[in-house]
């Protein structure tokens, strides 16, 4: 065990942790040249297209030193805020971790949530600078920047980079040098953290844990200890490029099982897992629950395709923790499933993640976020969607959730951010100089205003020198309403949105314009209207589409003209009983981009 270092790569968004850990699989010969492509553990289309990492990934390394060989489990972890529980759990199978700052950028927001994240866990943290053959390279500002943040002497950071592979050597050699090897007891009954799980449709669920106590071999009797299910192992191994059968996996591995498991309830991520015969009397305490953040339905387009979407969402939940569902009726979609996500960025990659992994096109209703009303009799209930909140006329008070939000710039755009946020009903706390080329403003606000845009308009006004992390603060008083939108008089609830009453008239008329661009004219009028209870805020008219009935009249009486004219408004007004307005899904879309 002594020989085994375990370590996660951690870093803010696009500082290059992909890249680095490709060099360190490089370096060591653990891909072959052959096999070597740039963000080789990216193994999802979407992080190649977007070029960010969604999921953590494990692989092992053998690295040789002084004549001695030595195994290294790698994590590369997300660095996206939306993804953070993907780090805490890669942080929760270390005992060390690389710190990654890019020279050119200096410390941003998210590198410092994820070392709190780190310290939390009792890691040994190794700051590197990474990218430093790069022009715009600030390598003494950084390097103040780190000594700073850490405390470390400036001798302990290493220089690298990923892309030329400059200080990979040094690197390598720090993780041996200075991670501490796994402590536990091999002769123990074996305790391992399940800190992800992945499904097969050959094999069934492939469940990755890394082994606090004791080891597991092959063929032996194994249980979850939440669900107490038993099963057999059929197949144990390690993580390479990929799963790599083994005998037995050792005390202090990172490895895989395959049981057959078909079922995704039946595997909790941050579960422990031991054997059926010498079972473990404490289970790891695992990761905290995940608290979602946003929240939208999602609705199968054919309504008969609903269990197979309940399927393929289970599926999905297994891969990725973080989302959680339940759920819903509508009365324009059917049936579907509320679900809650992290944040936008994670609602968009579940979505397509559903489309490419799974075939299924699905409608997403607009994000909101969960509000706390409270009734005059004192009940408190939880409100998700706009549909479960209470009548006005028996609601006392209600209450959304606000966050703190940390924004670390450069100081020429401090006014911009002060309008941004102070637009959004931002509440600037304090304001502190970093170093005299870095700012760090802490602004409270409504989760609710960040949820559709702010995140975009914050790079737009700093040019992307913005960087952005928040964490909950608790729910506060606020004067929230209801807006509807009416089609001709019927309400599409898949478009009621929950949105402070000073916001409801602009957006409303917004709404309404953008919806006047997207419906497609019918043979009748459509009135589109944006409502607060019964009051109107506001309206457009989409005027009907006329058939020419005069066409075939030749001169002639004009009484005949009219005749046909009066015939076609009435059936134009029979149409209007009886027509129905079918909403795009653009439409649903739209409510997200409203400012573009």
């Amino acid at each position: 065990m002594k020989h085994i270092r375990n370590f996660c790569i951690i870093a803010h968004i696009d500082h290059g942790k992909s890249t680095l850990a490709d060099r360190l699989l490089q370096s060591t010969g653990t891909i072959s040249d052959r096999d070597m492509q740039a963000q080789v553990l990216d193994d999802m289309d979407l992080e190649r297209e977007k070029g960010i990492t969604i999921k953590s990934h494990a692989i092992q390394i053998n690295y040789k030193q002084n004549g001695q060989e030595y195994i290294l489990n790698l994590i590369d972890t997300p660095g996206h805020v939306d993804f953070s529980y993907e780090v805490s759990r890669a942080l929760a199978a270390c005992e060390g971790a690389l710190l990654l700052v890019d020279a050119t950028q200096g410390i941003q927001a998210q590198t410092i949530s994820n070392l709190y994240l780190a310290i939390e866990n009792d890691l040994e943290i190794i700051p590197v600078i990474n990218k430093i053959d790069m022009d715009g390279a600030m390598i003494p500002e950084v390097k103040d920047q780190i000594v700073d943040l850490i405390g470390c002497k400036e001798e302990d950071i290493l220089l690298a980079s990923g892309k030329t592979g400059i200080g990979i050597a040094e690197v390598l050699e720090a993780i041996v040098a200075r991670i501490p090897p796994p402590t536990g007891d091999p002769d123990a009954p074996l305790q391992a953290l399940i800190f992800d799980s992945v499904f097969n449709s050959f094999r069934g669920i492939i469940v990755y844990y890394r082994i606090k106590n004791g080891s597991l071999k092959k063929g032996e009797k194994v249980k979850f200890y939440s669900t107490d299910q038993e099963y057999e192992a059929d197949e144990v191994g390690i993580l390479k490029l990929k799963m790599s059968p083994q005998q037995e996996v050792k005390c202090g591995d990172v490895g895989y099982i395959i049981t057959g498991i078909k079922n995704a309830k039946e595997v909790k991520v941050g579960d422990t897992l031991t054997t059926v015969v010498n079972p473990t009397q404490e289970y790891i305490k695992g990761f905290e629950e995940v608290k979602p953040m946003v929240f939208a339905g999602i609705f199968p387009v054919e309504t008969d395709q609903f269990e197979e979407l309940r399927d393929c969402m289970e599926k999905l939940q297994l891969n990725d923790a973080s989302l959680t569902f339940e759920l819903e009726t509508s009365q324009a979609l059917g049936f579907g499933f509320r679900c809650g996500f992290l944040g936008l960025l994670h609602m968009e990659i579940i979505q397509e993640r559903l489309e490419r992994e799974y075939n299924q096109t699905v409608i997403t209703t607009v994000p909101n976020v969960s509000f706390h009303a409270f009734t005059t009799k004192g009940e408190e209930i939880l409100v998700n969607n706009p549909a479960e909140l209470p009548d006005p006329s028996r609601t006392d008070r209600i209450e959304e959730p606000f966050i703190k939000a940390q924004i670390i710039t450069k100081p020429e755009y401090i006014g911009n951010i002060m309008t941004l946020c102070i637009g959004k009903r931002g509440m600037l706390i304090s304001q502190s100089y970093l170093t005299t080329t870095r700012v760090e403003l802490n602004f409270e606000m409504p989760l609710t205003e960040i949820v559709f845009d702010f995140y975009d308009k914050l790079k737009s006004q700093t040019r992307g020198y913005a960087s952005f992390d928040y964490h909950p603060i608790g729910y506060r008083e606020s004067d929230i309403v209801r807006m509807d939108i009416l089609l001709n008089g019927e309400k599409v609830d898949a478009l009621s949105a929950l949105i402070h009453r000073n916001r409801a008239q602009e957006f409303g008329r917004k709404l309404c314009e953008k919806l006047k661009e997207l419906l497609t004219r019918q043979q009748f009028q459509i009135a589109i209207q944006a409502a607060i209870g019964a009051k109107v805020i506001a309206r457009e008219n989409i005027s009907a589409m006329r058939k020419d009935v005069t066409a075939k009249c030749y001169g002639g009486d004009i009484s005949r003209k009219r005749k046909l004219l009066e015939k076609q408004k009435e059936g134009k007004k029979r149409m209007r009983q009886i027509g129905n307005v079918e909403v795009p899904q653009e439409a649903f879309l739209a409510v997200l981009k409203l400012d573009d």
